[in-house]
């Protein structure tokens, strides 16, 4: 568990109810975790466990202390996949967990500079992913997401 703010491996009721009771699932009873430093101003949090699954959410270029990295593709991509990378290890995971990838460019033309990046990170490729053009709510000029199978 990380600090400063961390809500990780809290039980999380999604009707706003109590969490003391994990919820039921097809198959026994189910847990929701939550992982990473929550931002206070974002009703969401970095990653998410439901079951065997880490659902880690749209990830952009950060540093270990949450400033934001502005650059080239390349060094945005890179520092996006470490912020990745520590939000997967809140939850206990690692990037050879990761099963789906989604990533938002600003630009198309960036994909080949950003997948010969990605490819250092995934090297034998064993996961699936989408790569889409659009632009972020924020000035980033990547944003990556991912679910990641880590049985319990």
């Amino acid at each position: 568990m990380s600090t400063a703010g961390a809500s990780q491996g809290a039980n999380y009721a999604p009707s706003g109810g109590s969490a003391a009771a994990p919820a039921a699932s097809v198959g026994g009873p189910s847990r929701i975790e939550v992982y990473g430093k929550k931002n206070p101003n974002l009703p969401f949090h970095p990653a998410v466990r439901a079951g065997d699954y880490v659902y880690v959410s749209g990830q952009v270029g950060k540093d270990a202390n949450g400033t934001m990295v502005a650059g080239t593709i390349e060094e945005e991509t890179r520092a996006t996949l470490e912020a990745i990378k520590r939000v997967l290890a809140d939850a206990g995971c690692n990037l050879s967990d990761v099963v789906k990838v989604t990533t938002y460019l600003e630009d198309a033309r960036d994909f080949g500079r950003y997948n010969g990046v990605f490819k250092e990170y995934f090297p034998e490729g064993r996961i699936a992913r989408t790569t889409v053009e659009a632009r972020a709510m924020i000035s980033t000029k990547i944003e990556i997401d991912c679910i990641a199978y880590k049985p319990l």
